[in-house]
């Protein structure tokens, strides 16, 4: 037994340990991680099928979730904070009954931006031009996203300029082509490399001076300005009842896709300061966590 480093995995692992399972005894995980390689998602998961493992649970990146589906259609399979709409991937016949051996949490993230946005550009007033970071490797999934950001644009009258991201090791040339290209804030777009490298981006974030809004409220914890979404790891903690329902025997196909009922707000007053911006207090009004 050991301790994951990630805290959402950690606190699936949590989950499943609070409601009775003793690690080594009945029950064991088998990590798995693609270290930002898409492509390596299906192997992965065809790893865990012939080891005959009885769930297989992914993260909410589309490509992880596909690979899973594509190796397997009998052994269950979880996921947690998916952005997309399973229905229209394939993964489930319908959110209330998914028909198959996939189910979990869907994260609503294209829904999300245009209140990023906003939030942005009355946090940094008077900006005009705000940088869009996205993964290229999940450029796909992120079409609702881009839509959603256009019109939220046009309607508060600013302009985006999206800068792709290939992978972890390019976030420092895309921060700089960022600040470079005259921009003045920044949204994250929803990508895996983003939670996993949030330490490294609010520090880049800080260096170029670049204000940043991001969907996953563990960037604020770890240094950043602001976000909003949902909480991921409280949503792979809540996954694992899912998980132990299906080990109790309870079919995939009879267990409703689940979507985030709240969302939080998350800012942090000491990197506010750092950037030398004071928060609307209309702003700090609406949050649900203020770090100082």
């Amino acid at each position: 037994p050991f301790t994951c480093a990630v805290p959402p995995i950690e606190a699936l692992r949590q989950g499943l340990l609070e409601r009775g399972y003793v690690e080594g005894r009945d029950i064991t995980f088998e990590y798995r991680g693609a270290d930002g390689k898409y492509e390596k998602f299906f192997d992965l998961a065809a790893d865990l099928v012939r080891l005959q493992v009885d769930v297989i649970f992914t993260s909410g990146v589309l490509p992880g979730v596909l690979g899973a589906k594509r190796a397997t259609t009998k052994i269950p399979i979880v996921f947690a904070g998916l952005g997309e709409d399973p229905v229209q991937y394939g993964l489930v016949q319908s959110l209330a009954r998914p028909g198959g051996n996939v189910t979990g949490l869907v994260g609503l993230y294209a829904d999300l931006v245009e209140k990023q946005l906003e939030l942005i550009t009355a946090t940094v007033l008077g900006v005009s031009r705000v940088a869009a970071l996205w993964d290229i490797g999940v450029e796909k999934a992120l079409e609702p996203s881009f839509k959603t950001l256009a019109v939220a644009a046009r309607a508060l009258g600013v302009q985006t300029q999206p800068v792709a991201v290939r992978g972890p090791d390019d976030l420092a040339r895309a921060f700089r082509a960022a600040a470079n290209a005259g921009a003045r804030a920044a949204i994250l777009l929803p990508s895996p490399t983003f939670f996993v490298g949030r330490v490294r981006i609010a520090n880049l974030a800080a260096e170029h001076q670049l204000p940043a809004i991001s969907p996953f409220v563990e960037y604020a914890q770890a240094g950043g300005l602001m976000a909003y979404g949902p909480n991921v790891t409280r949503m792979f903690g809540y996954a694992a009842g899912i998980v132990d329902r299906i080990l109790k025997g309870t079919r995939p196909a009879d267990l409703p896709v689940e979507q985030p009922t709240d969302f939080e707000l998350a800012i942090n007053l000491t990197t506010a300061k750092t950037l030398r911006l004071t928060i609307p207090p209309a702003i700090l009004m609406q949050a649900n966590t203020v770090i100082q």
